[in-house]
């Protein structure tokens, strides 16, 4: 079975962030601004990326 996965970047800084967000965004794996994390696609993940995504963009990966 093929595991699929999506890469986020963090865009924003933190600052000024509750700390609730800021937990979210470090569950993704996202320390400092322009950090990018690959994280599998899970309904949970989504629903953390869908909560911070005024902060973060995916990144699509084009296949060459």
């Amino acid at each position: 079975m093929s595991d699929k996965y999506f890469t986020v970047k963090l865009t924003s800084g933190l600052s000024g962030q509750t700390q609730r967000t800021r937990a979210t965004v470090s569950g993704l794996g996202l320390r400092k601004t322009g950090s990018l994390s690959k994280i599998k696609d899970t309904p949970a993940n989504r629903g953390m990326f869908n909560r911070v995504k005024h902060l973060v963009i995916e990144v699509v990966e084009w296949l060459s």
